[in-house]
């Protein structure tokens, strides 16, 4: 007999070596929360439960080096994860069309939701205090399991209907886009700080 893996789900997963960078860039989170009052009105407005800029700034990598930085640093991974899954494109061909800061509180969490539009989503980590929430990857053909049985607790993760993940400050996660996805709520009183990115696809 023969069991053949179809259709396997792929996260990338590396870490940001630069400390110093990473000090840079949870002090740029800060000033750019501390300044965005569109921001903060959006959170409001939306029942968001911290602050993300994410329908308010669309510049960051022109408001502070580190974020520049940063934003090569992702293009670089983002062209090593699309050659890992075998996409006919172009380096240049990859944009990174939005980059956003986000702050959770004591409770924070972000419900489930896809990226549409968009080819490759992916979460760097600034600082992730004990208690920070985890990141929940959901099996995407679980709409169509219909009567599945339930499975055993010792289920290896390439067969689980939801995968958490414990990212530490400095992780980079990088999935396709169409990959549902979530923030658990946090149990810590200490701020979860990380920055999302889309990257999308430019046709030539």
């Amino acid at each position: 007999m023969t069991i053949r893996l179809l259709f396997p789900t792929h996260l990338h997963h590396t870490r940001l070596t630069d400390g110093a960078l990473l000090d840079d860039l949870k002090d740029a989170c800060w000033m750019i929360e501390d300044g965005d009052s569109a921001g903060h009105a959006w959170c409001e407005e939306k029942g968001y439960p911290g602050y993300t800029s994410y329908a308010s700034l669309d510049d960051l990598p022109a408001r502070a080096t580190a974020f520049s930085d940063l934003s090569r640093q992702l293009e670089e991974h983002a062209w090593a994860f699309a050659k890992a899954l075998h996409w006919d494109i172009d380096r240049d061909q990859l944009s990174l069309d939005a980059f956003w800061v986000n702050i959770l509180g004591e409770g924070g969490h972000h419900s489930g939701h896809i990226h549409p539009g968009s080819i490759i989503s992916g979460t760097i980590y600034i600082d992730m205090p004990d208690g920070s929430g985890d990141i929940r990857f959901e099996d995407p053909r679980l709409a169509r399991m219909m009567a599945a049985p339930a499975q055993k607790d010792d289920t290896p993760d390439e067969q689980k209907r939801f995968i958490y993940i414990s990212p530490t400050a400095g992780d980079i996660l990088m999935w396709e886009s169409w990959l549902r996805h979530e923030v658990m709520p946090g149990a810590g009183a200490e701020p979860r700080i990380s920055i999302s990115f889309n990257f999308g696809l430019q046709r030539n």
